[in-house]
């Protein structure tokens, strides 16, 4: 059972996170950095206390971590926390938000399946837990009309792909396999050529026809068809029930044991803010912009947010069978070996703030904690 809802109708769901061992940036700077946003205040004197005094929360400034974005913003995450300040933090690659985690700098990360997945296999299950869904959507096949016309004609072309080995890579990988081309995964070369390229510069890549295409996460995506690209291809038509993990919640398992008070009004912070979006599409989309541009600077154009948000399905279902296909895939494409994903999720409090919702519990698929 699910606990997702879409922002708005769906028009393009896919997968933004990294595959194991090679890990792409998400967002569009360089740096990790504190959050001197509203959220980081002092509460309010007089505010409930909890077992910690702070938690200190990554997230990267992506569409797709609306819920950090959101929930920061709008303070509705820290309302659920009362004494125990939010220290966030935002990052653009998962191994730093993961290195932050596994060296004690960071408690609670909004991160994708791929780095969950690296960095659980890394620390032999001893490091971190997936406690929460986040997100799922937003990566389309973007592609130049005039080169590219139907899906047959990528074959000869150049597409771009943010990283090898990241989930994007390897979702694109799997379908040119199940065309009956071959390429070979580790440069790339093969019946369609694909070009690793970051995604801060595949606009520019693309404007000046070094590719032809582009298999990419939002708003990447939309900021190709501002460029005069088409979308060729929604991912979600990939995947059987249109929707897949894109972002998780994870927390440092040492958090999770000595603080589960704060890491249930954290998740209780959460399921709201997804509640608030789903209720309030337009404002929350606002107020993701408005987040973004604190934390870079630059909000996104109309134009490129506008489709990007339609994609994005916020959801506090964490699709754990999903994230076990996007393994497969990467084992499929011979970027990794077969992980042990047993223990990655321990769901028990986010459905235990299910429950006292209202709302229906949701599944780790056989891999959650014993």
């Amino acid at each position: 059972m699910s606990a997702a809802r879409p922002i708005t109708t769906l028009r393009a769901i896919a997968v933004t996170a990294t595959l194991p061992l090679l890990l792409t940036a998400c967002g569009y700077g360089s740096e990790a950095k504190k959050d001197d946003a509203k959220t980081s205040a002092a509460p309010a004197a007089d505010a409930k206390k909890l077992s910690a005094s702070e938690v200190r929360i990554g997230y990267f400034p992506n569409l797709t971590h609306a819920t950090a974005l959101v929930g920061l913003q709008e303070g509705l995450i820290a309302k659920e926390l009362g004494a125990t300040a939010i220290k966030p933090q935002s990052f653009n690659a998962g191994p730093s938000e993961i290195e932050a985690l596994n060296g004690g700098s960071l408690d609670i990360g909004f991160i994708g399946p791929s780095p969950s997945i690296n960095g659980y296999v890394k620390s032999k299950g001893s490091n971190l837990r997936i406690i929460s869904g986040s997100a799922s959507g937003g990566v389309k096949l973007v592609v130049n009309p005039d080169k590219i016309k139907t899906l047959d004609d990528l074959k000869g072309k150049k597409i771009a792909t943010p990283q090898k080995g990241n989930t994007q890579d390897v979702a694109f990988l799997n379908w040119i396999a199940e065309k009956g081309w071959t390429v070979d995964p580790e440069s790339g070369k093969g019946d369609v050529s694909v070009v690793r390229t970051d995604n801060k510069v595949t606009p520019d890549a693309f404007k000046q026809g070094s590719i032809d295409g582009a298999w990419v996460p939002e708003p990447t995506a939309s900021k190709l068809v501002t460029d005069g690209g088409s979308v060729l291809l929604d991912e979600t038509s990939l995947w059987p029930d249109k929707k897949f993990v894109i972002t998780n919640v994870i927390v440092s398992q040492k958090f999770l044991k000595e603080h589960p008070d704060v890491v249930e009004a954290v998740l209780r912070g959460t399921v709201k803010t997804n509640e608030w979006i789903n209720a309030n599409p337009d404002k929350a989309k606002a107020s993701a912009n408005a987040k973004l541009e604190a934390d870079g600077g630059k909000p996104l154009d109309a134009k490129v947010i506008d489709p990007a948000w339609k994609s994005i399905l916020v959801t506090d279902d964490p699709l754990a069978t999903t994230l076990k296909t996007e393994s497969d895939w990467a084992v499929k494409a011979k970027l990794i070996e077969q992980p042990d994903l047993a223990g990655i999720y321990d769901l028990t409090l986010l459905n235990k703030v299910l429950k006292a919702a209202g709302k229906p519990e949701v599944s780790d698929a056989g891999l959650g904690a014993k």
